[in-house]
């Protein structure tokens, strides 16, 4: 996905090695000079990645939880202190808006979501809030996200909220603090890594693995980001409809792609069935790609429900295979 950056660009572009990403990732290093060497690092739980380019909302007030609880499709509104959640803003006909990465501290809650949409989130939310007593602030000039990978033992004293994951630790650092805090955590892993070790576990990203239309039921994000039980909230209705039809009109798969081509396919590269060739209708279309150090190279993508489970397929002009992450 490549659209202009939105943020300043981040300290640490300043370390050894480090080149910027590009697009809506370009203010923050793509990698420091050794992509698998910082996948492996990350794998192993050393070192850290900066996601200071990501946008900071916080939401404080005794209704916080109670009113999020009201617009999110995930059931915040009991969320303990210190537990992370996964949330997502639907349009009012289900479509995904945001995806929004939560903790609530005991008295904020504290969330971080794409660069470029923290504006656009923090208009929707004051706009809903009516008379609930809840205070909602961009706090992204103020506050960086650094992730820590899962077996990490680096302190994250100097953080204001922390999200423990499966996966490792999302900090909230103090943005004045970055470079200090950051340099007690080892050696930096670019987003390139951190990417690639995404795409191998199947987590969606939004603007990357979402369109104008997608709904959560393609991409996985059922499991996660959306809890089937709760209260009403915009776009309930086609979460429910296509969940007991279990038809959604796509499905996020994971593409292993022929590791001679010298070329990743692109966001946005059109996906065929291999034995119709270059003239074949699409099926669906490449969301990420990455080059893994262990799986070679690896995409995301999002095709037609109906395609067949074993079909060979072209990402671009890239043969690949498929392992399902949504089933038909």
């Amino acid at each position: 996905m490549t659209t202009a950056p939105t943020a300043t660009a981040s300290p640490l572009l300043s370390l050894p090695g480090a080149v910027a990403g590009d697009g809506i990732d370009a203010p923050v290093a793509a990698h420091y000079g050794g992509l698998f060497r910082e996948q492996r690092e990350l794998a192993a739980g050393r070192g850290f990645v900066d996601l200071s380019h990501r946008g900071v909302v916080t939401v404080s007030g005794p209704d916080r939880l109670s009113w999020l609880h009201l617009l999110l499709t995930q059931h915040v509104s009991e969320l303990p202190p210190q537990q992370a959640a996964e949330a997502l803003i639907l349009s009012p006909h289900g479509h995904i808006e945001h995806a929004l990465y939560l903790v609530d501290d005991g008295a904020t809650t504290w969330m971080h979501v794409e660069p470029g949409t923290t504006a656009e989130l923090v208009a929707y939310l004051e706009k809903m809030k009516f008379f609930n007593q809840v205070e909602v602030a961009d706090a992204t000039a103020d506050y960086a996200v650094v992730h820590l990978p899962a077996g990490s033992t680096a302190d994250a004293g100097a953080a204001a909220a922390v999200r423990e994951l499966p996966y490792g630790r999302d900090l909230f650092l103090p943005r004045a603090e970055l470079a200090a805090a950051t340099a007690g955590y080892g050696a930096p892993s670019g987003l390139w890594a951190y990417e690639a070790l995404r795409i191998e576990a199947h987590r969606p990203r939004l603007g990357f693995e979402t369109d104008h239309r997608t709904i959560p039921h393609e991409l996985g994000w059922l499991e996660t980001a959306v809890h089937l039980n709760k209260g009403c909230y915009r776009g309930q209705e086609t979460v429910a409809r296509v969940n007991n039809l279990g038809k959604p009109p796509r499905r996020l798969v994971l593409l292993h792609l022929d590791g001679s081509m010298e070329v990743l396919p692109p966001h946005g590269a059109e996906v065929r069935l291999a034995d119709g060739g270059p003239d074949a209708r699409p099926v669906g279309f490449v969301t990420s790609s990455a080059r893994h150090h262990e799986l070679g190279p690896v995409a995301l993508a999002l095709v037609k429900r109906n395609t067949a489970v074993d079909a060979a397929l072209l990402a671009g002009t890239v043969p690949a295979g498929q392992e399902v992450i949504v089933p038909q």
